[in-house]
């Protein structure tokens, strides 16, 4: 089946058409969710509400640009949208951001995925946000600030605090012994 009798299929509303795509795209959207969300429950919740927004919003699709975009845009802003309904708040904070270090590379590449995930699961809401929209989603500061309603300063400042707190958390694990990293 293509892509385009796939959704054609879903705007009929046929049921196999709609558990394809869903099958396709669930575990890389569930990825993006589990981004956002602060436990497993949480993401499923924003998949299964992304996922109803695509299939309202099918028709929407114009076959520009990839069909996996097009529902990545979707997740991230019902994510976005849950958390907002969280009451997430971001702090403005004015500092000299050029004192922000990046991670230490070599550290990086000894995590695997699911560690590097872990550690960026386990940073503060507004820090996990900005990271996850800036660094994972390609988006700038600017557009950061207008999705989360808060000064591209304010977007900055929680990615440069993000970047810091995650390299001592990598530089902490690299301390304890393997058997407990």
């Amino acid at each position: 089946m293509t892509e385009r009798e796939l959704i054609e299929g879903c705007l009929k509303n046929n049921g196999k058409s709609q558990r394809r795509l869903f099958e396709e795209y669930a575990g890389k959207m569930m990825t993006v969710c589990r981004r956002y969300a602060c436990d497993q429950t949480e993401a499923e919740d924003m998949l299964q509400e992304a996922f109803i927004k695509v299939f309202t919003n099918i028709g929407q699709y114009r076959f520009e640009g990839s069909l996996e975009g097009w529902i990545r845009r979707i997740v991230v802003h019902t994510a976005l949208r849950a958390l907002q309904k969280k009451k997430v708040r971001f702090v403005e904070i004015n500092e000299d951001l050029e004192s922000a270090q990046s991670a230490n590379a070599d550290a990086l590449t000894t995590l695997s995925a699911e560690e590097l995930l872990k550690l960026i699961s386990a940073l503060p809401d507004g820090y996990r946000i900005v990271f996850n929209l800036y660094v994972l989603e390609g988006y700038d500061h600017n557009e950061i600030a207008a999705m989360l309603d808060i000064g591209a300063a304010t977007s900055r400042s929680q990615l440069s605090k993000a970047r810091k707190l995650l390299q001592t958390q990598i530089e902490n694990l690299k301390k304890l012994p393997k058997r407990y990293a």
